[in-house]
């Protein structure tokens, strides 16, 4: 080989390695930031803030974001379960500044970049302020119509909202009921001694502030008729069993009268609507019933599941409800 040559082809080589070194760090490199990420909205308690991304190089493929409150341009803490896109000011923020940090990432790396600081943080004294709590009228009876009252609040709230709620008999573990925001509620089957109650939200310009009323009676299947010499029939929960994904019970209904007398059964467990179901038995003074039912979805996976019965003769006097559970773990 010409000795030209041979001295030539390794440095060719050396070149040509490092160009492909130089190329591809070139490609392989986490996001830099070419533009601060920015903070827009009011820095008002109440009010929300939006950061948004900024420019980066390196093509990013996700973002996840830090919100802080800061007491100086140079000493800030992170605000604990504030890790989204936006942020409504806290009450705590109140006299400190506001920024998010942002973190873009790629499959090479991530980098932070730090927004501007917002202005510092006023309270909200023109939010509407409940002072005279919201209220419940109309029977708490299957079939009635409920009216939400908005109470009283200062700060002349322009408009109001209402989520209706459905609760225990004791007016406590309370979910929304899907699709009822409306001021007037129709009750159901599946309220049956349970309670309402209605969450009413007032706005005006500078945001927005809720309450809710208290409770109403607990929630009778139909009104009674005043019947005189008649008594209430009576229950008592034998056994609750679950088979497969049926429930048996098996209880003893007693009643001075021979007559039909309606099982009102409600389905319960914490965080799920309650559903209600009738069972018709004539006990002829007393009687043992054992009743089957598959329960709904909501209501067959781990957790405490609830069973009530409720017996009600003709006259819509009803018995004290008795109540058996089954745990799934």
């Amino acid at each position: 080989m010409n000795r030209y040559l041979v001295h030539l082809v390794p440095a060719l080589l050396a070149t040509t390695v490092a160009g492909l070194v130089l190329a591809t760090s070139a490609f392989a490199a986490a996001p830099g930031n070419t533009s601060p990420p920015v903070v827009s909205g009011t820095a008002k308690v109440g009010q929300t803030l939006t950061v948004s991304n900024g420019s980066w190089t390196g093509s990013p493929t996700d973002y996840s974001y830090q919100w802080q409150r800061c007491s100086s341009t140079s000493s800030c803490t992170n605000v604990s379960d504030a890790t989204g896109k936006t942020y409504v000011i806290r009450s705590a923020d109140v006299g400190h500044t506001l920024r998010a940090v942002v973190t873009a990432s790629n499959a090479d790396g991530l980098s932070t970049a730090n927004s501007n600081q917002t202005a510092t943080v006023a309270a909200a004294t023109g939010i509407p302020v409940n002072t005279v709590r919201p209220s419940i009228s109309g029977d708490a009876i299957v079939g009635e119509t409920l009216t939400a009252e908005n109470g009283s609040w200062s700060n002349t709230p322009t408009s109001f909202r209402y989520q209706w709620l459905q609760c225990d008999r004791f007016g406590s573990s309370c979910i929304q009921i899907p699709f009822e925001t409306g001021r007037t509620y129709t009750v159901r089957l599946a309220d049956s001694y349970g309670t309402l109650r209605v969450q009413v939200t007032a706005r005006n310009a500078s945001g927005s502030a809720s309450d809710r009323s208290r409770a109403t009676d607990v929630v009778q299947p139909l009104a009674p008729v005043v019947t005189p010499g008649n008594a209430a029939p009576t229950i008592r929960f034998l056994s609750l069993k679950r088979l497969g994904v049926r429930v048996y019970a098996r209880f003893r209904v007693c009643d001075d009268a021979p007559k039909a007398v309606e099982v009102i059964e409600r389905d319960a467990k914490a965080r799920a609507l309650s559903y209600v179901r009738k069972f018709s038995v004539v006990p002829n003074a007393c009687v043992v019933a054992t009743r089957s039912w598959k329960p709904a979805p909501r209501f067959r996976g781990k957790g405490r599941f609830v069973v009530s019965l409720t017996a009600v003769d003709k006259s819509g006097k009803s018995s004290r409800s008795t109540t058996r559970s089954l745990v799934k773990r």
